[in-house]
């Protein structure tokens, strides 16, 4: 009987080993997890309903949104990816919904159903987990793997590497002679202090465009206004391609804010137009774009050397051009970041020069597999990273199982 050993009880690990049961029931599958719980990031991932996918069903269009991985997924996408997971999920009785920003989550609106799904699977199938079993070592010996642990050792003809983004799994896989592309914070909020936008906490505005001064990285989507400074997709998005060059500025970075996703001199015609139209009325009053709440339209015409008490009328030119840029490139000095939710990505892992994307397959050493964010791989928010485990779980089950 040929045995797999599965290190990490996430996501990954879970679908792996469930998939490689159901191929094969023949084999002897243990999960090993460091940790008292498993599927700890499944509980807490989308607020407690787990954002099990995305809305996004064709492959070269869905690897847009893998900052890192998107040349690798491609294949893999191909064989295993969204309407698969649709499928996967419903087959075993957990029917998923698509809600209107393209986030996947289930029906049943709760992380516990994907949890009960794969431990009914698991106790169904005969798959052993053992918890507070972390790993120590791996290494071969006479062709087996040995796996040690500090509660015993384990021999196994396979082992799948689905422990997420673990300094210690990083460490082990060096040993291995696998690289590890350093490890960096991928999603996060922009740390701001800027009296344009203090105190204005859990203002949005629908469609902003955002620019990383000095690069070519830019975004466009909501932006969220939050005590730190600036977070919602707009902003998420830019890290996670920003990640590598953010860190290598130690945080201190400049952003450019289009808060209306126009350009500077059709929003200053607009301008020239409200001076004629609203003439006898009070600038800072009421905002004439719809997309810009009156307490953020307030602090923009402040910022532009325009009084409270100023008519339209009143405007200079100079005080228009000064509004329309602070509408159109306001300059932000962003200093450090703050982790986005408990859902720490990151950026690195191991090295994707060294895998078999056909198969999951370290490329120094047979029946070694790496699946999920041990990976380096990582997504944008919105059930991209969940989708990469469930894609590389059902390949790798399924070059086991050959």
């Amino acid at each position: 009987m040929k045995k797999v050993i599965i290190i990490g009880g996430g996501a990954a690990g879970y679908f792996t080993a469930i998939n490689a049961k159901e191929l094969n029931p023949e084999l002897d599958i243990t999960i090993l997890e460091k940790g008292k719980e498993v599927l700890q990031k499944v509980k807490i991932s989308g607020g407690g309903r787990c954002n099990v996918t995305h809305a996004c069903f064709e492959p070269k269009e869905l690897t847009k949104f893998y900052p890192r991985g998107e040349k690798e997924l491609l294949g893999p996408f191909h064989k295993f990816m969204t309407g698969d997971t649709f499928e996967w999920f419903e087959n075993r009785g957990v029917p998923l919904k698509i809600e209107e920003d393209n986030r996947v989550f289930p029906e049943a609106n709760t992380s516990q159903a994907i949890i009960d799904c794969f431990q009914n699977a698991v106790d169904n199938l005969g798959i052993t987990v053992l918890k507070n079993h972390g790993v120590n070592s791996v290494y071969q010996q006479n062709e087996k793997w040995i796996i040690n642990t500090k509660n015993q050792d384990f021999e196994a003809d396979f082992v799948v590497v689905a422990a997420g983004s673990s300094k210690k799994v990083w460490d082990l896989c060096k040993t291995l002679n696998h690289t590890i592309i350093e490890p960096v914070p991928s999603l996060f909020t922009f740390n701001i202090k800027d009296k344009r936008i203090i105190d204005l906490g859990g203002i949005s505005v629908p469609n902003a465009e955002v620019t990383l001064v000095g690069t070519n990285l830019e975004n466009s989507g909501p932006l969220l206004i939050t005590h730190w400074g600036l977070s919602g997709p707009a902003i998420l998005k830019l890290s996670a391609f920003g990640a590598r060059i953010l860190a290598d500025k130690n945080y201190q970075y400049n952003v450019l804010v289009n808060w209306l996703g126009q350009d500077t001199d059709s929003v200053f015609s607009a301008l020239q137009e409200l001076k004629k139209s609203q003439a006898k009325k009070q600038v800072s009053l009421k905002s004439p774009f719809s997309d810009i709440p009156r307490r953020l339209w307030e602090r923009l015409v402040a910022a532009s050397e325009i009084k409270n008490n100023q008519n339209w009328a009143d405007l200079s030119n100079k005080q228009l051009q000064n509004l329309a840029n602070q509408l159109t490139k306001g300059l932000f000095n962003a200093n450090g970041r703050t982790t986005f939710k408990e859902e720490f990505v990151t950026a690195g892992g191991v090295d994707l020069k060294e895998i078999n994307f056909k198969r999951f397959e370290s490329k120094k050493h047979k029946n070694l597999f790496f699946v999920g964010e041990v990976l380096n791989i990582d997504a944008v928010t919105g059930g991209f990273n969940f989708q990469n485990a469930w894609t590389g779980g059902f390949i790798c089950a399924n070059a086991i199982v050959e």
